[in-house]
Order: structure tokens, then C-alpha cells, then sequence
């Protein structure tokens, strides 16, 4: 199975700038593992500890997967490591600005 794997950007500086590359793998260690034989250094990048960092999603698919390494390929997939997003306040005080509803009377056509 050759599958599309989308390089995140901060990551391109080992694989040439290259943002997609094509590899083999039944899952997606395999996957890494191949990245990183043609590639090294992307696994610690990616991996620490056995585990995909906290900080990085996997997407097969299009779908989020929780399983990580353990992910299952059965078919020629796109891959996608999307690093989280960091930053902003506290959401422990963040509210929502109110909604107004319109009254449906005043939506109606005159």
C-alpha cells in the first residue's frame, strides 16, 4: 500500500521541502518508520517515548485517530501530522458572546 503522507512544514527542512511523500506501511509506526529510514530525524520530530507527541494529531483519511502508532492502513491513505495550535487566554474565563435571535416576523419577506 503506498500511501500520501503531508509533511508539516516545520518539518520540511529534512525532507528537502518536500510537503508530500509517498510511502509503504500497514500502519502508521510503519509509516514513520519508513519516513524516518528516508528521512532521519522525522521520528523524534514526530515520536517520543514510543508514543506520537501530545502536541501532534494524526489524520488518515481525513479522520482524527486516536489509535496513533497503532493506526491500521488498509489502503492507500492519505496521512496527514497536524501539529496542535498554541496560544491565546485562559479558556477557563472565556465567554461567549451572547446570541440574538431574530424575530422570524422580521425575517419574512414584505
Amino acid at each position: 500500500m503506498l500511501h500520501s503522507v503531508w509533511i508539516p512544514a516545520l518539518h520540511r527542512d529534512l525532507t528537502g521541502g518536500a510537503e508530500v511523500v509517498e510511502v509503504e506501511g500497514d500502519n502508521v509506526a510503519a509509516v514513520i518508520a519508513e519516513l524516518d529510514r528516508r528521512f532521519p530525524g522525522i521520528e523524534a520530530r514526530l515520536c517520543e517515548d514510543g508514543r506520537v507527541r501530545p502536541y501532534i494529531s494524526v489524520a488518515v483519511d481525513g479522520e482524527i485517530t486516536r489509535r496513533g502508532l497503532r493506526q491500521k492502513l488498509s489502503h492507500d491513505s492519505e496521512i496527514h501530522f497536524v501539529p496542535s495550535l498554541g496560544g491565546g487566554s485562559d479558556l477557563s474565563t472565556w465567554r461567549c458572546a451572547p446570541v440574538h435571535r431574530r424575530d422570524r416576523a422580521a425575517r419574512q419577506p414584505q
